[in-house]
């Protein structure tokens, strides 16, 4: 084998996203449920004849270097190194860019999510799903989850994960159209870090899960970016509106596709705005 073409890099929702107290190293401890959706980037790897890991595809305001898709493949590749005492081979790897930069939907910890799996099936490296977990949770504390591949109720910074069941819906999601930087909202001095702890079975008993909890986070964010705030209060006429992660991106569910359309019809056009289909798993699992 000697490229893997057309792998998925799903978006994710926080259904709801809880702030619990902070650690000494500064990381916030987080409780969340980490819903996978059918949008998302595309993938495609093809082995060199060198050790070079090339991303082949522009990405404005990315560096190659700095891109978290070069970064995990570099980690992977420094680990069967240490492990096998060679160097395997270089990939070019491109990708089709759909996910917001700063939109709280996971594309770039995603993106390198799919990298470390595409990778480690690519290389015949041999890591389980656990070692590949922990190789990527220093790049971000989402990637993890990615590779965990199900719905998931998370704690710690958001690496502890168990499966949890969510519903079989539908979710509209829209950008606001500008890019909230994840550090300013952790930064902030008016953000909530104080929640109550809540349990799996809190989640799971609630009548309505897709109005369960808050996102704590939600509050910084639509005072520091008022498009924020203007798109939940238009989706929220619509059902229980919400942002996911840190921002930018404003969603709801609704029971249908045909749900979602028509709302999709009236959302203005100044927002980008689109439907997903919950996932129960990550699609890449099948081609790997």
């Amino acid at each position: 084998m000697t490229e893997l073409r057309n792998c998925p890099a799903p978006a994710k929702l926080n259904l709801f996203l809880h702030v619990n107290g902070r650690r000494a190293d500064g990381y916030h401890l987080l409780q969340t449920v980490f819903q996978l959706i059918d949008h998302g980037d595309t993938l495609h790897f093809t082995l060199r004849d060198d050790t070079a890991l090339r991303r082949v595809t522009d990405l404005p305001g990315v560096p190659e270097e700095s891109d978290l898709i070069i970064r995990a493949a570099r980690l992977l590749q420094g680990e069967v190194l240490r492990r096998t005492g060679a160097l395997p081979r270089g990939v070019d790897i491109a990708i089709d860019k759909v996910l917001p930069m700063g939109g709280g939907v996971g594309g770039g910890s995603s993106d390198a999510a799919t990298t470390l799996m595409a990778l480690n099936k690519l290389w015949n490296a041999g890591l389980s799903k656990r070692e590949l977990m922990d190789l990527g949770l220093p790049l971000g504390a989402d990637i993890p989850f990615f590779i965990f591949g199900e719905t998931a109720f998370a704690e710690g910074v958001g690496e502890a994960l168990q499966p949890v069941s969510a519903p079989q819906c539908w979710y509209v999601v829209i950008e606001p159209g500008v890019m909230v930087p994840t550090a300013a909202i952790f930064g902030s001095e008016h953000l909530t870090r104080d929640t109550p702890l809540v349990n799996i079975s809190d989640f799971s008993s609630h009548s309505r899960t897709s109005a369960f909890g808050k996102n704590d986070l939600q509050q910084v964010a639509t005072k520091l970016f008022p498009p924020v705030a203007e798109a939940v209060e238009w989706l929220s006429a619509y059902g229980d509106a919400r942002m996911t992660g840190s921002g930018a991106c404003v969603f709801s569910a609704v029971a249908t596709e045909a749900d979602a359309d028509a709302v999709l019809a009236k959302v203005p056009a100044k927002w980008i705005a689109w439907k997903a289909q919950a996932l129960q798993q990550h699609p890449i699992i099948a081609k790997l």
